[in-house]
């Protein structure tokens, strides 16, 4: 009987192994959780072609919008871990939706294996130009003679650019009312058509819009300036003392998918992210590749998802 054992076990390592050597053999999906044109969006089209060419089969973006990126975090945990079907994520899917919502559709820390963050990128605050405010300070007076009139969109309810609007206001002690959407792109679209007033952005889907002048930038998230946007103070600057915050995005596998897919799976989107055009392509956004280790990447969400239960906690933000 031990020997039948001890067969069967080299039979199914021998299996394993020969499944992971022969992966990939058909498309990778990479889930979006967010409408096409945001910045969840714009890292999983920047990288895909690289990775198509690397791995030697296609690598397809698919949008899943909805419930603060939950839609499509659900979609990518309940699937196969084979390596086939991938999320690409951001703070707002692994660290604010799942804390936000009093019954999430996942739990990042236990349906997901990391495999590499892949950039990070300020948050910025941008206005309609109709808004008259040139200054954040002047923005906080202003919307202080009519409050809950002036509108700030989201990307959605339980997503990082609304917990990171919301600060904003409780910190300088504002109040607006919020528009979510499925995603900043839809957002900015309206955002530009001057149908809300507000948005907290990250950079890399609203720089182009602020170079052009269609939305104007009042201040950045983080605790530094952004190099692309040298003249737009900090929150801290402007009264916000301490306020940072930033986006990580990254790449996502559903738990238990072998470690030698992870391996491979992180290897590319290594050599990816180290290629000149797409460091340039990101810098040109105003975010910074990262390319970290699985390890790296998964501690970086367990400390990120604890500090964001805290602060919801804090703030008493739920969403059903």
């Amino acid at each position: 009987m031990q020997q039948i054992l001890v067969a069967a076990a080299i039979a199914l390592t021998f299996s394993a192994t020969g499944h992971t050597q022969n992966y990939p053999s058909k498309t990778i999906r990479i889930v979006v959780p967010f409408a096409p044109g945001g910045n969840v969006d714009i890292n999983a089209r920047a990288v895909a072609p690289g990775l198509t060419e690397l791995l030697g089969q296609p690598v397809v973006v698919d949008n899943r919008a909805g419930a603060g990126g939950m839609v499509g975090g659900e979609i990518v945990a309940r699937s196969a871990p084979d390596g086939y079907i991938l999320l690409m994520a951001s703070n707002s899917v692994y660290s604010v939706a799942p804390n936000v919502f009093a019954k999430p559709l996942y739990n990042p820390l236990r349906d997901y294996t990391a495999i590499s963050g892949i950039t990070n990128v300020p948050f910025v605050l941008v206005i309609h130009p109709s808004v008259p405010s040139k200054t954040f300070k002047e923005f906080v007076a202003l919307v202080k003679t009519k409050p809950g009139q002036m509108t700030m969109a989201t990307a959605g309810t339980g997503t990082s650019n609304h917990l990171v609007g919301e600060l904003i206001q409780m910190s300088a002690g504002i109040r607006m009312t919020g528009v979510p959407y499925k995603g900043s792109g839809p957002a900015l679209i309206d955002l530009l058509g001057g149908q809300v007033d507000s948005h907290v952005d990250q950079l890399t889907a609203s720089m182009g819009y602020v170079r052009t002048g269609k939305i104007r930038a009042l201040a950045v998230t983080t605790d530094k300036r952004a190099p692309l946007l040298p003249d737009v103070p900090t929150l801290a600057e402007q009264g916000l003392k301490g306020f940072d915050a930033t986006t990580i995005t990254g790449l996502l596998a559903p738990a238990a998918t072998p470690r030698d897919i992870i391996e491979k799976l992180h290897s590319a989107i290594v050599k990816v992210t180290a290629q000149q055009t797409i460091r340039d392509r990101f810098a040109a956004l105003g975010a910074t590749t990262l390319g970290n280790t699985p390890a790296e990447f998964g501690e970086y969400i367990k400390q990120d998802y604890a500090k964001m239960q805290k602060v919801v906690k804090d703030a008493n933000i739920r969403a059903e």
